[in-house]
């Protein structure tokens, strides 16, 4: 039997993540009232269930008060279960209750910050004993798609992290969401190159250019044992996402053929969520 709790920040991406697993074959119930999580897993685990798979959402709608209680009790009955917590940032929250005029459900008619902020304190419970975290601040829902997929489908290994590689031009100011930052400007530029130019760190002939210098293989090794370093203990100390920046003149070539490198090397390993992202290939091109 598998049996997953949903729960997380209102706005997060729960109802989106049930919808996925009842795609994926699970019997979900949403919404369900904190009492009825133990008469529910019984029925699921009983000698006449025909249920293999089933997924429960709660959250404040609910009410909070005993949760603790109820699925303590189910582990005193070793009745096995797994917590998977919807997060987001505080402003990404905010912005999402704005363009769907929805209200706060702990603030019907206040300020939807506040509900916010009494929202993680009464989820504190669920959030410290969660299986997954999946922070969907920047995620699109594609992407939630996948990194559900990946858990509950493909049985991958999951370390409580979603990566962001992102190459960007310095010319165009520094990612502000960025947690890491490195400079690939040591290298050549292909942009002096005529026939280079027009093209970018996602064309062959770019990525063999930068490539050719043994520069760049070195600091592609250095870069990844470093990761593999801080990664882990990123987890440990509770952080659920990472954006690598990797930045040169323009982000058209070198960070590009750059963070597609690391991205490939960051993926092969396979214990973590991850994506790439070139915010300025383009901007060059429409500049002219």
């Amino acid at each position: 039997m598998k049996f997953v709790v949903v729960t997380g920040m209102s706005g997060a991406g729960k109802s989106t993540s049930l919808k996925m697993l009842e795609d994926l074959g699970y019997f979900c119930v949403d919404n369900l009232p904190v009492p009825l999580i133990g008469k529910f897993a019984e029925l699921a685990y009983g000698p006449n269930s025909e249920l293999e798979k089933v997924a429960i959402g709660i959250d404040v709608r609910t009410g909070l008060k005993d949760v603790e209680a109820a699925l303590e009790s189910l582990k005193e009955q070793g009745c096995e279960f797994e917590i998977l917590y919807l997060d987001s940032e505080d402003d990404v929250l905010i912005k999402r209750f704005k363009e769907t005029r929805r209200s706060h459900p702990l603030v019907a008619n206040g300020r939807v910050e506040e509900g916010i902020n009494k929202e993680r304190n009464l989820l504190k419970y669920l959030k410290k004993n969660a299986s997954y975290i999946i922070d969907t601040s920047h995620m699109l829902t594609r992407e939630l798609k996948s990194e559900v997929n990946d858990i509950f489908s493909k049985n991958k290994g999951y370390g409580n992290l979603f990566i962001t590689v992102l190459s960007f031009g310095y010319k165009y100011g520094i990612p502000s969401d960025a947690d890491l930052v490195f400079d690939v400007r040591f290298l050549p530029n292909p942009y002096y190159i005529d026939e280079l130019k027009p093209k970018s760190g996602n064309d062959k002939e770019v990525q063999e250019y930068v490539m050719s210098f043994k520069e760049a293989g070195q600091f592609l090794d250095k870069l990844e044992d470093m990761l593999m370093f801080l990664v882990p203990n990123y987890v440990i100390e509770g952080k659920n996402q990472l954006v690598i920046a990797i930045g040169c003149t323009g982000g058209k070539h070198r960070s590009v053929t750059l963070a597609n490198k690391i991205y490939e090397r960051l993926a092969s390993h396979g214990k973590y969520g991850i994506k790439i992202e070139h915010r300025d290939i383009e901007k060059d091109n429409l500049r002219r």
